[in-house]
């Protein structure tokens, strides 16, 4: 579950780039295929945060 939180923080840090117009070329093309997740990453980064959440959930031990 680690890996799928990281993962979608990532791909939240990529999308607020491309709405910002700090990747170039590549952050159009970004923003063109994923046109809702640049203008809210917030959405994204909230998935991460509770994908994270869930995990530290579900391994207390």
């Amino acid at each position: 579950m680690y890996y799928v939180a990281a993962a979608l923080l990532v791909l939240s840090g990529l999308f607020y780039s491309a709405s910002h117009h700090e990747l170039g070329q590549f952050g159009a093309n970004v923003c063109s295929y994923g046109s809702t997740f640049c203008d809210n990453p917030v959405v994204v980064f909230t998935g991460g945060a509770l994908a994270a959440a869930w995990g530290m959930f579900v391994s207390i031990k």
